[in-house]
């Protein structure tokens, strides 16, 4: 099978719009022809997880015995980015999805995934910061319901805010380690930065999801309407 015809057969349940969006597909349409058969679906799930478990274990070797340990979390958001990024793929690829329960295993992994790294960051955070990793995961959640509600209205699922997606804001973080272990205290600043981005960008994409949802609402009382005409 061509490259052309396996990044479409891949690709064909979801609009991608984030900046990475063409060279992530391409890498996907590269490695997923490439992984063991033995390696299942549910496995790059639990692939994906650990990678958030090494997340969570950077922040904590970070606080308690190097700073320097916090690089750890660059190679852990790729380890959940390949996980994350090909269970659903591969399933796709090898003709064994399930849609719903796929939708529902990856929501569940992505919210746990999240919680336990922005935990991570509580640890590792001083004083007041730590409110700052309550707020991460919070708005991070908001992102998600956002993305979840839009798929209910619409019936088309993107993971992606505009330009940003999982994957920008695993590169974003990772920079921000990186940042950190050359200038300790930068990343407190670093997520504050984030944060407030976030709560703006939500702010944005729930007032979209308002004006579809209220379009949606005109659509279905034009169609009722219709059929009390046609009935009369």
């Amino acid at each position: 099978m061509s490259q052309e015809k396996i990044n479409k057969k891949l690709f064909q349940d979801r609009k991608r719009t984030n900046i990475l969006s063409n060279p992530e597909q391409q890498f996907i349409t590269y490695l997923v022809p490439r992984i063991p058969s033995w390696i299942s679906s549910d496995g790059l799930t639990a692939i994906g997880f650990f990678g958030s478990l090494m997340v969570l274990a950077s922040f904590l070797l970070g606080e308690y015995v190097h700073i320097s340990f916090l690089l750890l979390a660059v190679l852990g958001f790729f380890v959940q980015w390949f996980g994350d990024s090909l269970d659903g793929r591969i399933a796709y690829y090898r003709n064994k999805s399930r849609k719903w329960y796929g939708f529902a295993l990856d929501i569940v992994m992505d919210w746990v995934s999240t919680v336990f790294i922005g935990l991570g960051y509580v640890f590792y955070a001083p004083g007041d910061f730590k409110y700052l990793g309550f707020a991460l995961v919070s708005l991070y959640g908001w992102a998600m319901i956002i993305s979840q509600l839009r798929y209910r209205i619409t019936d088309h699922y993107t993971i992606d805010a505009g330009l940003l997606g999982p994957t920008e804001i695993r590169v974003v973080i990772s920079l921000v380690l990186v940042l950190e272990v050359f200038v300790p205290g930068s990343i407190n600043y670093s997520v504050f930065l984030i944060c407030i981005i976030l709560f703006f960008i939500n702010i944005g994409d729930t007032n979209k999801l308002l004006k579809l949802g209220d379009a949606k609402d005109k659509e279905e009382k034009a169609k009722k309407l219709a059929d009390i005409d046609v009935q009369n």
